[in-house]
């Protein structure tokens, strides 16, 4: 019997000890997941956050294919320059490009920016209808700009408005996504959850809104 239950024990402790390099191997593994995953938030994330206030700064989060749709919706018979503020990987920029509009993308991560870039040449956009620049747009005139798009972070939609109220033309108009302006109404809207955006017309927004009469 003591012996049965000693080769028992053998047999167990043979197992748990196969599993520990198992184990290492796991951890090591995941170690170098984890450690990979943060090189690339590093790369794509970090890189020109420091010529940004900490007030404004916003995280890179590139739209989907269904957002994207839904702001070339809200852009169908718009003319003129467009602006994308924080342009990330270049997407809404040539999309907007495919409907006609001379875009510029704001970007200050150089590794989006070089990519941006490289996706334009590579989708064949013609020389002058798309252009990415290294530049904050919080310290850019956008008073040349008709149309702009925002895919931000729900707290600096409010500093914007400021600013955009200050700076576009009446005949502007801004397409707001995921994240809507706090204090504007919209004149439209499409698609829903994650992948909805509003638009809003400079001229309307500029309107005095109507005072309750007093009771």
């Amino acid at each position: 019997m003591e012996d049965s239950i000693e080769v028992i024990l053998q047999d167990h402790s043979a197992k748990y000890l196969h599993r520990y390099p198992d184990n290492h191997a796991l951890a090591a593994g995941s170690g170098a997941l984890l450690a990979g995953c943060y090189g690339l938030w590093a790369m794509f994330v970090l890189p020109g956050f420091r010529r940004v206030p900490l007030r404004l700064k916003v995280p890179y989060l590139p739209s989907s294919v269904e957002q994207t749709a839904n702001v070339m919706k809200l852009l169908q018979g718009r003319q003129g320059a467009l602006a994308d503020l924080g342009s990330g990987d270049g997407r809404l920029v040539l999309a907007a490009c495919s409907q006609g509009f001379r875009c510029t993308g704001f970007e200050v991560n150089p590794v989006l920016l070089a990519y941006s870039r490289a996706r334009a040449r590579w989708s064949g956009v013609p020389a002058g209808h798309a252009r990415f620049v290294n530049q904050d747009f919080w310290k850019t005139d956008l008073s040349g700009y008709s149309n702009v798009t925002a895919f931000l972070a729900p707290g600096v939609m409010q500093a914007l408005e400021e600013k955009l109220l200050a700076e576009l033309p009446d005949d502007g108009r801004v397409v707001a996504c995921r994240f809507p302006f706090p204090r504007w109404t919209p004149s439209h809207t499409e698609g829903s959850g994650l992948d909805q955006v509003w638009a809003y017309d400079v001229i309307a927004v500029r309107k005095p809104r109507p005072q309750n009469p007093a009771a």
